[in-house]
């Protein structure tokens, strides 16, 4: 079997700061309850769209859109830390 390989160079040559910074990897992982909670959401509202909405269905989107307002809640708490008074 006879592989195929390129024998030149890139044309374009990545830039060795690719990665993304200790920073940002921090700002993703505090975003990830937030992430998850709408990735759940939209799970619930995706399974009903096939069928009729049960009160099943109703309860599981509501308590979606309540985790999701509370990730977002809880987001927003850890970015803006309250003055001490």
């Amino acid at each position: 079997m006879l592989f195929i390989v390129a024998r030149q160079k890139p044309v374009t040559v990545l830039p060795p700061d690719l990665e993304p910074t200790d920073a940002e990897l921090a700002a993703i992982e505090a975003e990830m309850p937030v992430v998850r909670a709408e990735v759940e959401l939209l799970d619930a509202l995706i399974a009903q769209l096939d069928r009729t909405p049960s009160e099943f269905d109703a309860r599981r989107i509501r308590r979606a859109r309540n985790r999701v307002l509370a990730a977002r809640r809880d987001a927003a708490n850890r970015q803006f830390p309250k003055e001490a008074a």
